[in-house]
This record gives C-alpha cells, structure tokens and sequence, in this order.
C-alpha cells in the first residue's frame, strides 16, 4: 500500500478531530484528481475546514506548535532581526529570541529555504511555529498592535503638542508597509495610521470620527453596525483633521463648507482605496472615511449565493445581448458590490464597457469609467449621452435619479445596449413603479427591463463558535412560517474571533424578478408594485423574506437578522 501524502495525512487528523466529514474528504480527492491542486488548498477553498483548524490540524502532523500572533508583541529588536521584505517572501514572523533561539511564526514550516537563509542571517538556532498566512501578513503590518499602539500615542499626544499643520506633505496614497519618515512621528500622524490600521483589521466598512464639546468619538461600521472604538483626545481633532486632508489633497484652511475627497493606502501589500466626506458641525468637522477592498468583489455572480435556479434567471439576464437590469435597495446593501461583480464576469476585450458613477467607487482594468460633476455639468444625464456616442456594448449608470437619466437609460436599452443601473426602491417590484412615477411610458418601461433585483445584506454567523438551538415560537409567528416552530436553527454563541457578536461577515439575499410575458401585460396596464409582485411570486419568485429564511435554514444567517433586514410579504 502506497504511504499517504502529507495532505492526507492532515485529513486523517482532521477526520479524527470531528472537523472534517469522510464524504467531504471523497469529493475533495475527486476534485484533486479532475483539476489537480493541494488537498490542503481545496479544503479551505470548498470552506470545508476554516484556515486557523488547518493550521493546528498541519501542526499536530509537522509537531510544530502553532501560534496566536494576535495575542503576541515581539521587541522592535527581535523583529529588527529579520527584514520585512525577507519576512514577506518566505511567509513568516519573529516571534521572540531566548538566548541563542530565534522562534518564528510560519505558514510554511517545511520551507527548509527559508529555515537555512533565517539561520544564514541571524546566526541563531530557528524554532519555527505556525501560523495562517493573514496572521502573518497582520502581524507584519503592525495590524495586531492597534489598541496598544494607540493607548501609547494617545499618552503621547497629551504630553505633547503636535505641529502638524506645517506638514508638508502631497500625496495621494500612504504605504503604511513602508511608513518609517521622520515626520510620521507626529502623534496625529500616527493616530491616522493607526485609526486605519485597526478599521483594516474589524474589517470595517466606515470609520467616523465625530466631534463633541469636550470629546473627540471615534466609531467603526462592521457588518453595517456602529461599534465604538478607544477615542483619540480631543486636543488632535485640528491636527487629525489637517492629516486627512493633506492626504487626499483637500484644503486644509477651509473649515466651514463640506469637502469630499480620497485617497489610496497600502497595507499587507494590499492596496485599498478610502473615499473622505468632511461636515462641518457644531463642534467642528465630522469626518467619514469609506473603506472600499476591490479584493472584497467577488468576481462572479455564482458567488452571490442564489439558488440554482434563480441563479440560471440572473445569469439568462446579465448574458441577452441588450435591455435593462435594475438593482434596488437602501444604501448600504451592497448594490454597487453586486453590479461590480456582474461587470467583472462581463468584462471581456471584445466589449466596450462605459460606466458614470457619483463618484467611481471600485477602479477596473479594461472598464472606462466616467465620475459625474455637477458643478461643472458632467451630470448623469449629460455624461450618458456623450457615453452613447462612443459606440459602447454595455453601460453602467451608478444610479438613476431622474427622469431624463432614466429616459436616456430605457432608450439605451432599447437600441440595442445593455444598461446596468441601480434605483431606490423597497423590492424589486417597485423598481417598475419608481420608472413609471419618473415619467417612463409604461410600454416602454415593459420593452426595456428584463429583470429587477432587490438586495439586502445579513450577517453571517461566526463559523468559529456556530451552534445549533431552538428559536422561541413568536420568531416564527412574526416572520410568517409558524409551520416551521419546532424545527433547530443555528447562531453563533459569541467567542474571542467574533468579538463576543456571534457574527463575523454578511451575505446578500437577493429577490429576483425577470420580466415574463404576464408581468410585461402588467406593466402596460400599470398594474401596482403589489399585484406585479404577487404575479411574480405565483411563477417562483422568492421575495427577500423567503431568500433570508433560506439562509438561516441553510446555517449561514440567524431568524433575528432576517426579520431585521426584511419586511412582511403581503
């Protein structure tokens, strides 16, 4: 009998822990053979085992200790010992150094390379230890140290009276891998560096930091809620302020009037672009950073998470060669994501893409995209009619928010382009009514739309502490499907990876409405968003209730959520 690899070996480890399923392991050796790879990789890709189970499972099999970087500080001199871009290369971190051993964190404890070269360098004796790769690339980042970081700079800060103002400074992107200038020594400075460093590392969509009386307030939005964070003093709110606006080449000296700017950092060798909203209040100006992760786009609508068959409507949709594809929803459900996604399965050399955005939130290679300014008339409307002289296949509008917007985009759809927009609506349905209100002839509307999308956004519950439980009966009542009480859900228990939350993520559920030949008669009749609806839901639409109560069925989202995020269906 031939000896197991050492990816088996790790599934036999996995097996015997209770964390791995034998039929799991069979589907993923099928898909080795069919496409080849490492059984490790297909494992946490399939999200079989979590990253940080393989890890310890990788260690049991190696007898090699693993290693929670998060909880670990080193010395400026052990990690002085190893250069950043060596580290980087070879995947691992200097933990600490006992006498004339240096132990050290890796992702690959096997690379007897990287072993030898460390030895070469340090002229110690190595002990390596495990650890994910993103532990890694954090801890190199000086991801992990935020919170005592910013304890110690916030004592500094009082102590001291920060210059900033005679700063100069005029970029528009930071390299927090690289921040070592004599001016980052600034207490604002670092206070900036390390405001962006701890949203990186919640995983926050925005960070607000909001001036009071005596106060300074500094909060993060994780999975759409606010969660309070440890607040810089107030003496830096000027020098914060100034810091913010020198990086996205806004005027530093204007104090009164709103300014909206943006900039790019780099962190973990990741680039991520921040858009920046000053208001001036009261007490001073509230400032509002949007983080936007391109890493965060899916790349493919298979990825949404639809069932089989509404996944082959959507697909139908985005593939027929022209018409209209509406997306609805409130601010902050993820519609642009989506339409990103769906722009970068379409994007193909043999299509002339054109978007206009207010303003561009995700730059894409092989897309040209148009950012309108009113101020100077580059409105939606004027930008989408010079758009459809430069001979395009597919256009993207960021929203449609007015009747000559919206008549362009119906007649765009109709000459033979496909039109990707978004409106806000409550459903999908209403997305018809809300075209009609602007003053879209109903035949139109009903020629032009193949499909409508209503989107919202779920947590997910934390896969580290996920347990099964019986939600009280009134849940059911109030969410309509008391057929159901009785039957066992999941949520997550709280635990240190999720922050106590019991979430970590979100989900889009989707309700997806394709124009058929009945909604279409609907529509010329301007038949109500609730009758056009009903008809839809009659030939197998899910509304967004049923798309949620799908999910938590499936263990990815709790009831609570749902019946957060989504109305009755009447």
């Amino acid at each position: 009998m031939a000896a197991k690899t050492f990816g088996e070996r790790i599934a036999d480890v996995l097996i015997e822990d209770g964390l791995l399923l034998p039929s799991q392991l069979e589907e993923v050796m099928g898909l080795q053979k069919q496409q080849g790879g490492r059984i490790v990789k297909i494992l946490t890709s399939k999200g079989y085992v979590t990253e940080q189970d393989m890890v310890i499972s990788i260690g049991r099999c190696l007898d090699v200790p693993p290693i929670n970087l998060a909880k670990v500080h080193p010395a400026d001199e052990v990690t002085d010992l190893i250069p950043k871009e060596i580290a980087r290369a070879y995947k691992l971190s200097p933990v600490c150094k006992l006498a004339n051993k240096l132990f050290v964190a890796m992702a690959d404890p096997m690379n007897v390379l990287a072993l030898d070269d460390l030895r070469q360098r340090t002229k110690l004796e190595i002990i390596p230890m495990i650890a994910t790769e993103k532990a890694i690339e954090d801890a190199l980042s000086g991801v992990n140290t935020g919170g005592m970081a910013m304890a110690q700079v916030m004592q500094d800060a009082a102590e001291t009276d920060s210059g900033l103002e005679t700063l100069q400074e005029n970029r528009d992107h930071l390299d927090l891998d690289k921040s070592r200038d004599p001016a980052d020594d600034a207490p604002a400075v670092k206070v900036v560096n390390l405001i962006l460093i701890q949203a990186l590392k919640e995983k926050a969509s925005d960070i607000h930091i909001e001036p009071f009386e005596k106060s300074l307030k500094l909060r993060y939005r994780v999975d759409g809620n606010l969660i309070e964070a440890s607040s810089p003093p107030k003496s830096l709110q000027l020098p914060i302020a100034s810091r913010i606006k020198i990086l996205a080449r806004l005027d530093i000296a204007e104090r009164r009037l709103p300014q909206d700017g943006r900039f790019r950092i780099r962190i973990a060798g990741k680039e991520i672009d921040l858009r920046i909203s000053f208001l001036p209040t009261i007490y001073g100006e509230k400032i509002v950073i949007r983080l936007l992760d391109k890493s965060a786009l899916s790349g493919s609508v298979q990825t949404l998470g639809l069932d089989e068959q509404t996944l082959r409507i959507f697909k139908n949709a985005i593939d027929a060669p022209h018409g209209m594809l509406l997306l609805t929803g409130p601010t902050g459900s993820g519609k642009t994501t989506t339409l990103y996604s769906v722009l970068q399965e379409l994007n193909n050399p043999e299509y002339n893409i054109v978007t206009v955005e207010d303003p561009v939130e995700y730059q894409l290679i092989g897309v040209n995209q148009v950012a309108v300014r009113p101020e100077i008339g580059l409105t939606f409307a004027n930008a989408l009619r010079s758009i459809l002289r430069q001979d395009p296949d597919i256009v993207m509008i960021g929203e449609i928010r007015d009747q000559e917007t919206a008549d362009i985009a119906v007649k765009a759809a109709l000459t033979g382009h496909q039109v990707l927009s978004t409106l806000h609506t409550n459903d999908a349905a209403g997305a018809i009514s809300r075209l009609d209100d602007m003053g879209i002839e109903p035949f139109l509307i009903a020629s032009s739309v193949l499909l409508t999308c209503a989107q919202r956004l779920v947590r997910r519950i934390c896969s580290n502490c996920k347990e099964e439980f019986l939600p009280q009966p009134d849940v059911f009542e109030k969410l309509g499907i008391p057929e159901l009480i009785g039957e066992t859900f999941c949520r997550g228990a709280g635990c240190e990876r999720c922050k106590g939350r019991g979430y970590a993520g979100r989900a889009a559920i989707l309700e997806i409405l394709p124009i058929t030949e009945p909604i279409r008669r609907l529509i010329v009749k301007r038949a109500s968003a609730s009758v056009i609806k009903n008809q839809a839901v009659q030939e197998g639409m899910k509304t967004l209730r049923m798309a949620g109560i799908d999910k938590a069925r499936e263990g990815i989202t709790t009831l609570e959520e749902v019946l957060r995020v989504t109305s009755e269906d009447h």
